[in-house]
């Protein structure tokens, strides 16, 4: 869970939303450390469409998520790290600076 402002962000509600998106191939949502707000949401994305941007990432949640939920950071990656059976290791994302 990220708390933002004291308002709980669940990664599974954000990595929903975005995954919804036709040219995200998949996501994870962790928290980062932010002065204002004790922490923000950081958007790890691996892309379908090479033609996607942070923008257009931040364009899609403002329409589809609380204002406390967009995230403040993206990064695109060419892949996440995983489990042996597939689950995405949130813990590692977060560890990286």
């Amino acid at each position: 869970m990220i708390i933002v402002s004291g308002f709980k962000v669940f990664p599974n509600e954000v990595e929903d939303v975005v995954q919804a998106h036709p040219k995200v191939k998949e996501c994870a949502a962790v928290g980062i450390e932010n002065e204002k707000s004790g922490e923000a949401v950081k958007l790890f994305v691996v892309k379908k469409d090479k033609s996607l941007s942070k923008e257009e990432i931040i364009a899609y949640c403002r329409e589809n998520l609380t204002a406390y939920k967009i995230p403040k950071e993206v990064e695109f990656r060419d892949s996440l790290p995983k489990t042996n059976v597939g689950k995405i290791l949130r813990r590692e994302l977060k560890d990286i600076k």
